[in-house]
């Protein structure tokens, strides 16, 4: 029956979005923690996490920075935690594995292949904006290649997998399809093989229904029953998108880091929120939702236990 849970996972924070655009945007420490915790309870199964400076909110990819909120989530949730390889698209391979390598989790995002990565229109809904990186980033997007080379792949598979680690594989278009099967097909990635399809963001695919039915053919070819499919969709297309795919036979992922909005106009206040949303579409199709634990045995996951995670509450009371 596990086969046919559907696992809903959830992207807290991200590297995208900036602090300017959303006042519910979680920077902190105690506010990644806090908003992590209320989405497991929301029912994720999954929290896929990244840091921030808690100043300026830009996206921090040392171990210290992770350690706090990590410490607090481990603490407090059953929940698969899921931690960021991708980090921010500026940064090279050797830095944005670095949490990964230090914690040891049961899953890690991979990017499966370079691409432009726009993040620049951007601009046009936002004008002003508290910290001065906040606007460099958005305005350097328009000249910048997120490189995720075979070597780079290859460098993080072979440095995270002796720990245990399993992999999202974020596939922004077909080839990334393509470069995947590629490393099954060398052995160095095992099934069954969580493939992420990311929708909406410029330099990869559109979030037209044919686009998402394109990615899932195309798996099906490639992998058969050896994958988990799993989609997200950037913006507006999120909810659009996740029902499409649960429908379909398929795993959500929602959050902060992929919309910050409920709906035309309206801010998301919690990552909780949207997690309850797609809950809820989930459940009205009659499907059930996947607890921790079987999400673990459909990923084929090593355990909680298995991890590197900081045992002590660094926090505090989170709440």
């Amino acid at each position: 029956m596990t086969e046919h849970k559907v696992i809903i996972s959830c992207a807290v924070t991200g590297a995208i979005h900036t602090p300017s655009m959303s006042p519910y945007l979680p920077v902190t420490p105690a506010e990644i923690a806090a908003s992590a915790l209320e989405a497991a309870d929301a029912g994720a199964a999954i929290l896929h996490l990244h840091a921030r400076d808690p100043i300026t909110g830009k996206p921090d990819q040392t171990p210290q920075a992770f350690a706090p909120f990590l410490a607090e989530i481990a603490a407090r949730t059953d929940a698969v935690i899921n931690l960021t390889s991708g980090g921010s698209p500026c940064m090279k391979i050797e830095e944005r594995i670095q949490p990964s390598i230090a914690f040891k989790p049961e899953l890690a995002s991979l990017n499966m292949g370079s691409m432009n990565f726009g993040l620049f229109p951007m601009l046009d809904r936002y004008k002003t904006f508290q910290h001065d990186w906040e606007r460099e980033a958005l305005e350097n997007s328009r000249d910048l290649i997120f490189r995720n080379t075979f070597k780079d792949i290859e460098y993080a598979v072979s440095a995270l997998s002796g720990n245990g680690t399993r992999f999202e594989f974020e596939c922004y278009d077909t080839s990334h399809l393509y470069n995947l099967a590629h490393f099954a097909d060398r052995g160095l990635v095992k099934p069954p093989f969580l493939v992420q399809t990311v929708f909406g963001i410029l330099g990869g695919i559109g979030t037209h229904p044919d686009d998402v039915q394109h990615m899932r053919r195309t798996a099906d070819r490639l992998f058969g029953k050896d994958y988990r499919w799993s989609v997200l969709g950037a913006g507006r297309a999120q909810m659009p998108v996740a029902a499409m795919a649960a429908a379909t036979g398929g795993h959500v992922r929602v959050g902060l880091e992929d919309s910050l909005w409920m709906r035309r106009g309206v801010l998301a206040k919690t990552n909780a929120e949207q997690v309850r949303n797609i809950r809820n579409i989930i459940e009205n199709l009659g499907l059930t939702i996947a607890t921790p634990d079987e999400a673990r045995a459909l990923l084929d996951l090593k355990g909680k236990a298995s991890t590197a995670m900081p045992q002590k509450a660094l926090l505090g009371q989170v709440g």
